[in-house]
């Protein structure tokens, strides 16, 4: 397979009330991007145009499409989701955003399965309001666990940055379920998912895995919790006895502190802010990506950020770096 071969993004746009289209076209205006991939915008012609005005960029503009066998390389691809007038309120979040959301997840989640693209790049939603009787999950890490993964497929939540890489064992869920969900099992199933994907996206032959610790000073031997001795180290012996490098518990803060991390291809956290601060510190212009999946998912490590929305101060490497993320792991994969 040559390095060259020009693969489908499909871009979802997200809420489109947000910095999501401006962070689109950021990425998009330099064409360069255009001798990597064809990109294909799946959003709201109309949406499109108002964001494009107000950032001022005319010298940039999208090839409109009505499907994936139109696409063009001379210009990024836009399939308008919905020919109605459309209501753009910058900042605020609306229902009628949500739905715009969810339709273009669906309709570039359907032209996913039938290999009309070949991986989807989504823009940030607002989690509430794309909430509807069809859609019922609390991200994006979710949503295309249950559409493409089934039952005995499971997606892991991967952010990924310049010398950092964070796994999670657990993902959008209240703190106080956290240790209740924590497990043996499912501490191990986690592990296996990101040694996995390590050697199948991202060509490392041998891996090392950093497993956190959940409680302070990783339990201090029971006297601030259990489940370090109960669940987390029994699943990393059975990591390593299974020939997967994981090691600890570490406790995070010495851990992030002292850079423990750069000495290990992937830090796996026992929950989203345990991991995600560290990451959004130490990991600039990060993309998140849904590992564990047989298609490839990556957006950007921001989300909806309606306080800048319209004022043309959103940055686009984010978007960008998933863009090259995606085709990198095409790559890789192709490579096995």
């Amino acid at each position: 397979m040559a390095d060259n071969k020009l693969y489908k993004i499909g871009i979802t746009h997200g809420d489109l009330n947000s910095i999501s289209y401006e962070v689109i076209i950021k990425a998009l205006s330099d064409y360069k991007i255009m001798e990597l991939c064809t990109p294909i915008v799946y959003g709201l012609v109309k949406a499109a145009s108002y964001h494009r005005k107000y950032m001022e960029m005319p010298d940039f503009s999208f090839q409109f499409i009505k499907n994936t066998e139109q696409t063009s390389n001379k210009r990024p691809n836009l399939i308008n989701l919905f020919d109605e007038e459309v209501k753009i309120e910058l900042g605020s979040s609306t229902k009628v955003a949500g739905q715009m959301a969810e339709r273009a997840l669906y309709a570039a989640g359907r032209d996913l399965k039938n290999k009309n693209i070949d991986a989807i790049v989504t823009g940030p939603i607002n989690k509430h309001n794309i909430q509807s009787e069809k859609f019922k999950f609390p991200g994006h890490t979710e949503f295309f666990e249950h559409y493409f993964g089934g039952q005995d497929r499971k997606a892991m939540m991967m952010m990924v940055a310049e010398g950092l890489r964070m796994g999670f064992v657990t993902n959008h869920v209240p703190v106080q379920n956290i240790s209740s969900l924590i497990n043996k099992d499912l501490i191990y199933k986690k592990i296996e998912i990101l040694n996995n994907s390590l050697k199948q996206d991202f060509a490392i032959d041998n891996p090392t895995i950093a497993v956190l610790a959940l409680n302070p000073h990783a339990g201090d031997e029971g006297l601030i919790g259990d489940e370090e001795t109960n669940h987390i180290r029994p699943a990393i012996e059975l990591a390593f006895h299974n020939h997967i490098n994981a090691f600890g518990p570490f406790p995070a803060d010495g851990f992030f502190a002292t850079g423990g991390y750069r000495k290990f291809d992937a830090v796996l956290a026992m929950y989203h802010d345990q991991g995600m601060i560290p990451f959004k510190m130490l990991g600039k212009d990060g993309v998140n990506f849904t590992a564990g999946l047989p298609i490839v998912r990556t957006s950007p490590a921001h989300g909806t950020a309606y306080d800048i929305a319209g004022k043309n101060l959103a940055d686009g490497q984010s978007m960008r770096n998933a863009i090259y993320l995606a085709i990198d792991i095409l790559r890789n994969r192709e490579r096995q």
